[in-house]
């Protein structure tokens, strides 16, 4: 199974790299007020990609985070619910116990 999981990114490798052979033409990007910049469209693909892969992996640990807080909170509050649980409990058997 690992060769087959190294055999389909050495595939993916070589079919992304065709692709950037082939899209090396420089792009002109225009911006306000006549600015103006050129740069090979594979460069702006690439960038462009590793923004949008930055931004889904904020999102992500933003989402984690916020549920591993709750998460923490929910344990804190079963382990108050289970130690006023149990102190009722003991309470109980106290007063059988003196009858």
């Amino acid at each position: 199974m690992r060769a087959f999981v190294w055999f389909v990114r050495f595939i993916l490798f070589v079919l992304l790299l065709g692709f950037a052979v082939k899209n090396d033409h420089v792009v002109d990007l225009h911006f306000f007020f006549g600015k103006q910049w050129h740069f090979p469209l594979v460069f702006i693909i690439l960038v462009v990609f590793a923004v949008g892969a930055l931004m889904g992996v904020t999102a992500t640990i933003t989402s984690l985070l916020r549920q591993r807080y709750e998460l923490s909170r929910l344990h804190k509050r079963l382990a108050r619910a289970e130690l006023a649980a149990g102190q009722a409990q003991g309470e109980g058997a106290h007063l059988t116990d003196l009858s």
